[in-house]
C-alpha cells in the first residue's frame, strides 16, 4: 500500500513546547491559516467523528491545552501536531516520498548506511508522536535533531564519487534529497527535520 511523507524544517524544542502551551493565539493562527484543511479533514473523517472522534479543531485544542486525549482516536492529535509544525516551520521537498511504499524505507536506510551515513534514518521519521501525545500508527512521526543533521551531512561529505556511483541511481536521487534537508538544517542554527507519514 502506498503512503506519503511530508517533511518540515523547524525548531524542534519550540514545536514540542506547543503541546500544553495553552496559547489561544496559536489556535487562532492555525484556524486562520488552515481553516479549509480543518473542514476538509472533518469531512474525510466524518464517520470517525460520528463515532466520537474529536473534530480537527477540537483535537488541535487538546494538543495546545495538553489534553485530555482520547487514545481511541489518537490519529486526530497527530494531524493536529502536524499542522502546528507546518504553521511554524518550513516545508521541505518531498518529491521522492509522495507516494512511497513505507516498506522500502529500511532499504533506503541500508543504502545510506552503505555510504557511511548512519547519523540519520528515514525509517525513524515514521515512528510515533512526541510525548505526551498518544501513540498512533498514522500519522507516523519522527525527527532529526540539528546535531544529527550536522553529523549526517559530514558523513555524506566524506563519501567518495566511486561510492556514490555504486548506488542505484534512483536510490541515489532519494539520498540526495535527504542530504538537501540536512543542508537546509545546517543553514538554520538549532533547527532540525520532522517527518510525517500518512
Amino acid at each position: 500500500m502506498s503512503s506519503a511523507m511530508s517533511f518540515t524544517l523547524l525548531d524542534l524544542a519550540a514545536a514540542r513546547a506547543f503541546i500544553g502551551c495553552r496559547d489561544e493565539g496559536l489556535l487562532h493562527a492555525v484556524r486562520d491559516n488552515f481553516g479549509a484543511d480543518l473542514a476538509a479533514d472533518d469531512s474525510y473523517f466524518s464517520s470517525e467523528i460520528r463515532r466520537g472522534a474529536p473534530t480537527a479543531y477540537r483535537a488541535l485544542e487538546a494538543v495546545v491545552n495538553g489534553g485530555p486525549f482520547d487514545e481511541g482516536f489518537a490519529f486526530q492529535y497527530g494531524y493536529a501536531y502536524k499542522r502546528l509544525c507546518e504553521l511554524t516551520g518550513y516545508r521541505l521537498p518531498n518529491n521522492n516520498f509522495c507516494p512511497i511504499r513505507a516498506s522500502w524505507l529500511p532499504a533506503l536506510d541500508e543504502a545510506m548506511a552503505g555510504l557511511g551515513i548512519t547519523a540519520v534514518s528515514v525509517s525513524e521519521l515514521t515512528y510515533s508522536l512526541p510525548d505526551p501525545l498518544p501513540f498512533t500508527d498514522l500519522p507516523g512521526y519522527g525527527e532529526w535533531t540539528a546535531e544529527e543533521c550536522a553529523k549526517g551531512l559530514a558523513q555524506w561529505e566524506a563519501t567518495t564519487e566511486e561510492q556514490r556511483r555504486a548506488v542505484d541511481p534512483m536510490t541515489m536521487e532519494v539520498i540526495e534529497e535527504c542530504v538537501g534537508w540536512m543542508r537546509a538544517a545546517g543553514r538554520m542554527p538549532g533547527f532540525g527535520v520532522v517527518g510525517f507519514l500518512s
